[in-house]
């Protein structure tokens, strides 16, 4: 970390909400850059363990973004509204027992511009996303719902485009569409079609998965190249004069998830890396589990597409959004074990071990750059790639 980056951050803590410095507030001592780089991770530290409060007067953009904007509105708002021991993990799925049955249950809304891309189209996203959740939480996924608001002057041919998109996603996961509805909105009053899903699976394994049981020594592994959707859905908005030879990741994740917890039955957590991206996920393990977290630049994968593009719009690909890559964490003793199940499977065969967790510097991520040295990974800000689910 360097000594400059050090003062800025700590310049930037000890701002007022209005960017100007705090009259009457104590200046920090001269002290050597180790020690300052000390004094901003605890700061940061304290930052995050205040209770959330949303200070904005409305709802923004960032605040479906995934990062720090969106955990304050869940937490501060819906939260604190319905709080109970099932939602308090906010884990990808609620685990309910049912008559003995320990069942998964998820929802998702999508709303993603345009509703068509390469490599796929709202319909198997809106499938695929709701396998995705029941199946990083360790279910089976069984059942789902669809509900669509739909904007009047939508072509019925889109609507049947997307429905038989969806139909086939389901059959390729193994799921069946249930039950749904259907409400229609004055032209001018959607964008088109918007798809809510919830699904239904059921804990066929002993034991429970949760970023909170992440310990230290344990491997951080990402399933495959990550970015790809995000890159994809900005690229197809044709509203950049980039060209590029990407297709969205969409797919269901069953399938390698089960091939994973057959290898590896110790598996810690996995979370499927959407909103926000794998640096959104990192952060959550290490503020649930109370670890550090530190992972290696050179061995997260990226495709040379998705690089490039990410360079030019000026986009860190780790807060880019996938649709078919998880996150898994796994005891280090495991971790070979963990690659080469996931390397076996056609959505897994880049996997790779991005980190570790450890005990120092609880609550924070951190990156060891290409470069040789190491910078903070924090939650998401803004919203630079707004809808892309």
């Amino acid at each position: 970390m360097s000594k400059s980056w050090i003062d800025e951050a700590l310049a930037q803590t000890e701002q007022g909400p209005d960017g100007l410095a705090a009259e009457g507030r104590r200046q920090l001592p001269l002290a050597e850059p180790g020690d300052r780089e000390q004094q901003v991770l605890d700061r940061i530290d304290r930052a995050r363990r205040r209770r959330p409060k949303v200070r904005e007067e409305r709802i923004t953009m960032s605040h479906g973004a995934g990062g720090k904007a969106t955990q304050t509105l869940i937490e501060a708002v819906f939260l604190d509204a319905f709080r109970n021991p099932l939602l308090e993990p906010l884990e990808d799925a609620a685990s309910l027992t049912v008559g003995g049955a320990r069942l998964a249950l998820t929802t998702d809304s999508y709303v993603v511009s345009p509703l068509f891309f390469p490599g796929g189209d709202i319909g198997d996203l809106a499938v695929n996303g709701t396998v995705n959740d029941l199946a990083v939480s360790g279910a089976r996924p069984l059942y789902l719902s669809a509900g669509f608001i739909l904007e009047e002057g939508f072509p019925i041919a889109d609507l049947q485009r997307v429905t038989e998109s969806m139909r086939a996603a389901a059959e390729r996961a193994g799921v069946h569409v249930v039950t749904g509805d259907t409400k229609v909105v004055q032209k001018g009053k959607a964008d088109g079609c918007y798809v809510n899903t919830a699904g239904v699976g059921v804990f066929e394994r002993d034991g429970a998965l949760g970023v909170a049981r992440a310990q230290p020594g344990d491997a951080i592994i990402v399933s495959g190249p990550i970015g790809d959707h995000g890159i994809t859905i900005m690229l197809a908005r044709g509203e950049l004069d980039i060209e590029a030879d990407i297709g969205s990741d969409t797919a269901p994740l069953n399938g390698l998830v089960a091939d994973l917890l057959d290898a590896v039955p110790g598996v810690r957590a996995m979370r499927d890396a959407t909103r926000g991206g794998v640096a959104t996920i990192l952060n959550e393990i290490a503020r649930a589990a109370d670890m550090g977290v530190l992972v290696s630049e050179d061995a997260i994968p990226v495709r040379d597409e998705v690089r490039g593009a990410s360079e030019l719009l000026g986009i860190d690909p780790m807060y880019v959004a996938c649709e078919g890559r998880l996150v898994a964490v796994v005891p280090g003793e495991d971790a070979d074990r963990a690659v080469a199940a996931l390397a076996a499977h056609p959505l897994g065969e880049q996997a790779a071990v991005i980190g570790h967790v450890r005990a120092e510097q609880p609550g924070i991520v951190q990156l060891k750059t290409a470069f040789g040295g190491t910078r903070i990974v924090d939650l998401l800000v803004g919203d630079p790639l707004p809808r892309i689910c």
